[in-house]
């Protein structure tokens, strides 16, 4: 059995296979939303299938909505594979998902998503019209972003638009390739087309993501108005928050690439063509294989309306709400975890998160950094308990062995995680009068991530570095320290762990005072092979 939508009328199939199919008449939902739609969504992934798909789906299942969810592929226009993601996981598959929602005891619950009414391209070469008839549609009431948190970083260190988005800049709104720059462009049209009301809703797991997102678009605006490609009145309708909305969210479920081992599972059941292939340099199926426990807080900013989605399991509340349940998920129970597996995970050769979490080191790390580190200083929401959060985090996700997360995923654009995952922690602890001095598993952290960044592993063998924006300025520094040359370290690791970018603070502040104490540490995880591995059971204990 293929996975198409004329196939879902072999009710018996799916039935006797386990998997869930809509309840709704999909045809009749493209339909509605092509006349009237009311999301669109930049960032066409597996967290945007698996998730934001998935509260779609389940409105429409409920009869609460009417309308679906069209998708917006971000990869850059201009490659060969630029159109794979529309090709290869999309219309092959009449835009229909398989959501494999993995329990930590190996039972799956599948389910199809049929929410996805249609997929476009932010390549304006091809799809510029497309877009711009949505975008100027008086029903649209949502433009969601899963584009990661990079996709909003316009400027480099100094301040400087990058090469991309400077010549965006210069060639006008129609010749735009940025993301951002994209989204300006569209927002222009609706600003010139009715001047409608609408929500900028950032789903991406950063900080701040709707200021982010905000502060991106607003910074384009303003230069092409100077270069007079937009009037003052386009700044005053994105600054307006009755006219513009950015939202600020809170998002968590792990969404892994596609496994092998699930692929197997599916195709078992009868399902066709459900191995994993390649888009770009990504893994990918005609299934999202995630873990069960997901969260998505958002701040009810919403000037053109917005369907219940309290009814999808998603909360929706205030401003501060939404910033204190991702203060305590980034800077506490969750993150500031993963990146201490990730780094440690790849210099200790681990292909897995959950193989980590076997490990009695790895293990007593990250409890120490949660429970005991990150927890005296967490911040409580009210509508989530940080101490159930965290348990849940390390004795049910981390441990999931079916939700195959590895840790060089995870140390991607480490440099972009850190000030919000540890220096956020460290600004606490000093505005709290509590002793940093005290750290251990943090300081500890940061020390492997520059050993890390090193490239060479615990064993002495030349290592892979996942890509980081910043990989090229931090081994500008890390190149001139000498493999069990602990001479070497301070000079060349004080213009880093003194750059208050990376870390929000400065780490040799005395209030902080953390700066040698890592250089220590640097220091015995260089001294030998498999030093990282005694380093971490010397102090952890």
């Amino acid at each position: 059995m293929k996975l198409n939508i004329k196939n879902l009328d072999e009710k018996t199939f799916w039935e006797n296979s386990s998997i869930e199919i809509p309840k709704y008449d999909i045809n009749q939902i493209r339909k509605n939303t092509a006349e009237k739609p009311t999301w669109l969504h930049f960032g066409a992934g597996n967290i945007f299938r698996g998730f934001i798909a998935r509260i779609s789906d389940t409105l429409l299942n409920n009869k609460i909505s009417n309308t679906g969810i069209i998708a917006v592929d971000t990869h850059a226009a201009g490659r060969d594979d630029d159109y794979d993601m529309i090709n290869k996981v999309y219309k092959p598959f009449d835009n229909l998902t398989l959501l494999a929602s993995i329990k930590s005891n190996g039972d799956i619950d599948k389910k199809i998503i049929g929410s996805i009414t249609d997929i476009l391209h932010a390549d304006f070469i091809n799809y510029y019209e497309a877009l711009k008839k949505i975008f100027i549609s008086s029903s649209l009431q949502i433009v969601s972003f899963t584009i990661t948190e990079k996709g909003y970083s316009i400027k480099d260190s100094n301040g400087k638009f990058n090469s991309i988005v400077e010549e965006d800049i210069n060639n006008g709104p129609k010749k735009s390739k940025n993301i951002m720059s994209i989204a300006s462009a569209m927002l222009l049209e609706r600003y010139r087309n009715g001047a409608y009301p609408i929500s900028m809703l950032s789903i991406d797991n950063c900080s701040n993501n709707g200021d982010k997102l905000k502060s991106s678009i607003t910074d384009i605006a303003r230069e092409w108005i100077k270069k007079g490609f937009a009037d003052e009145g386009f700044i005053k309708y994105l600054e307006d928050d009755k006219k513009t909305a950015f939202p600020l969210s809170m998002v968590d479920k792990i969404t892994p690439r596609p496994s092998e081992i699930i692929a197997k599972k599916l195709e078992e059941t009868g399902l066709e063509e459900m191995s994993v292939f390649k888009v770009g340099h990504n893994p990918m199926a005609a299934f999202v294989n995630a873990e069960v426990p997901e969260y998505l807080v958002i701040e009810d900013l919403f000037p053109n309306g917005r369907a219940e989605f309290e009814k999808a399991h998603v909360y929706v509340t205030d401003r501060i709400t939404v910033q204190n349940s991702e203060k305590m998920k980034v800077t506490t129970c969750l993150n500031p975890l993963h990146t201490a597996l990730a780094v440690f995970g790849c210099l200790l050769n681990y292909n897995f998160i959950y193989e980590e979490m076997k490990d009695t080191a790895l293990k007593k790390l990250v409890e120490k950094i949660g429970y005991d580190e990150g927890m005296k200083v967490a911040i409580n929401p009210k509508i989530l308990n940080p101490k159930d959060f965290i348990k849940e985090v390390i004795n049910e996700r981390l441990v999931n062995p079916y939700i195959p997360d590895s840790p060089k995923r995870i140390a991607t654009d480490t440099s972009q995680k850190i000030p919000i995952r540890y220096g956020e922690t460290l600004k606490s602890y000093v505005k709290n009068g509590l002793d940093t001095s005290s750290l251990i598993g943090i300081p500890l952290t940061i020390a492997a991530w520059l050993r890390y960044l090193m490239g060479i592993d615990d064993n002495e063998n030349p290592m892979e570095i996942s890509p980081d924006p910043m990989l090229e300025e931090l081994q500008n520094h890390i190149k001139n320290i000498k493999f069990k040359d602990t001479e070497s370290v301070g000079n060349n690791l004080k213009p880093i762990l003194s750059n208050k970018i990376i870390f929000a603070v400065d780490l040799y502040d005395e209030k902080i005072n953390l700066g040698e104490k890592i250089e220590n540490y640097f220091k015995e995880m260089i001294s030998d092979t498999n030093a990282v591995r005694e380093c971490l059971q010397k102090y952890i204990k």
